[in-house]
């Protein structure tokens, strides 16, 4: 992918709540999607999947391949996976 099209691409993210057995809430960010940007400022957006619950919260950030966060952390995702 280039880097021009990683420039107008961001990611589409929802907060994502489950309760476990003992009644705690857990919430965490999942990607939905996938959104691009077009020459007038507005985006085109891709769903994977798209919320139910009408109270979800959705956002647009700015796409971060999987290639960028391991170059930044350092060490590849199956080198990490092998450690834990």
């Amino acid at each position: 992918m280039s880097n021009e099209t990683r420039s107008n691409m961001k990611q589409i993210v929802a907060a994502v709540e489950r309760a476990n057995g003992d009644g705690e809430v857990k919430s965490w960010w999942t990607k939905i999607g996938v959104a691009f940007e077009n020459r007038d400022g507005s985006f085109n957006l891709r769903f994977d999947y798209v919320p139910t619950d009408r109270e979800t919260t959705i956002q647009l950030r700015d796409f971060e391949a999987a290639e960028d966060r391991e170059r930044e952390r350092g060490q590849p995702r199956r080198e990490r996976a092998r450690r834990r």
